[in-house]
């Protein structure tokens, strides 16, 4: 079975190399001036990558940019290429830019603290763009981030006030979709933790992204964008997206930093650190995260918190092979303290046995 599945996601994979080699065999033709025939190949694409076992998506991704990057520079767009803050990896870096070519949503998943809101930061300060934020929480509704109708303010002026209150134009606020639509420049906008909110969420949104658009009732006025801007999504998987919503993003997962990056997202953020210290720090960093029963792992943003506090301290790295100090900083449930600590006991005991026998 296990074979059978392998065979069928590789056939994927050669059925979308085929498509996009029909689509470089276009782009020579300058495929730049007909989008529609650009489209098809690349929801190709998209159809047969979609939900494939993650190193297969890289895989798609890779094959993706090779051929998209022309188009972008051909129709001038600009590429994303990180930022001096911000650690990407290719493949992400790719993920961006096909979303940018294909002009949708990028959807990122990955552990809480692995920097996909840092990602539309460093966006919009490599592409010199502004960044508009919509925080979703759990009482968040779709309505929200389209406009907002503030009826109270314009009864109230209707018997205290000395406006006009048969321009109902003066009593709609946009809200942060709306805004990102209105504006006179492109801009990035992140749709943080969409998965906070109820799962008609997604849904309601559906026709607003596709079409860059949403018309409002009470001044009988649609709102279309500007400019389109580039969406980012994020997700700490809390709930399960709709197919639905799914089918019109595109999908990266953001993997657990390896101890390689791990230490140059470090340096990003504390360069002057004595590299001895750093690597004390990350030693026993991952040997917290891989204690088994630990509730909640700590994440990337709680190291480089830690560190902070291992510097301000004034912690030395020798110190760091005998206790783990300010473990507050990198663990928050009551649980996981007490499963380290007993675990950081029984391997003091286990050393002194060791060294007794010598």
């Amino acid at each position: 079975m296990i074979i059978f599945l392998h065979y069928f996601y590789l056939i994927k994979i050669l059925i979308i190399t085929l498509s996009l080699r029909l689509l470089s065999i276009f782009a020579s033709f300058n495929i730049s001036n007909h989008p529609l025939l650009l489209h098809t190949f690349v929801r190709i694409f998209y159809i047969f990558s979609f939900n494939l076992y993650k190193k297969y998506t890289n895989i798609c991704v890779i094959i993706a940019w090779k051929y998209l990057k022309g188009v972008m520079l051909t129709n001038n767009q600009q590429i994303y290429q990180g930022s001096s803050d911000y650690i990407v990896s290719p493949e992400l870096m790719n993920s961006v830019n096909i979303a940018i070519a294909l002009k949708k949503p990028l959807l990122i998943k990955g552990e809480p603290g692995t920097g996909k809101t840092m990602l539309a930061e460093s966006i919009a300060k490599s592409m010199d763009k502004e960044l508009v934020i919509w925080n979703v929480k759990s009482t968040t509704k779709a309505q929200e981030g389209l406009y907002t109708y503030d009826t109270v303010q314009r009864l109230y002026d209707s018997q205290f006030g000395e406006n006009d209150v048969a321009s109902i134009d003066q009593y709609i606020k946009l809200g942060k979709l709306g805004e990102a639509f209105n504006a006179e420049k492109q801009v990035v906008l992140l749709i943080d933790e969409i998965d906070k909110a109820d799962l008609e969420f997604p849904n309601d949104l559906l026709w607003e992204l596709d079409q860059m658009s949403f018309y409002i009732p009470e001044t009988k006025k649609t709102i279309s964008a500007k400019n389109r801007p580039i969406v980012i999504i994020t997700s700490n998987a809390e709930k399960e997206l709709p197919d639905a919503f799914l089918r019109r993003c595109i999908f990266h997962y953001i993997d657990f930093p390896d101890p390689e990056d791990m230490e140059r997202i470090v340096k990003v953020h504390h360069p002057d650190t004595e590299q001895k210290l750093i690597n004390q720090a990350m030693d026993a960093f991952y040997m917290v995260r891989n204690i088994r029963n630990i509730q909640k792992k700590p994440s990337t943003s709680e190291l480089i918190d830690w560190v902070q506090a291992l510097i301000v301290g004034g912690i030395s790295p020798d110190t760091l092979k005998k206790e783990i100090p300010f473990l507050g900083v990198l663990l928050k449930k009551n649980e996981d303290l007490d499963t380290i600590l007993k675990e950081l006991d029984r391997n003091r005991q286990s050393k002194t046995r060791t060294f007794g026998r010598r």
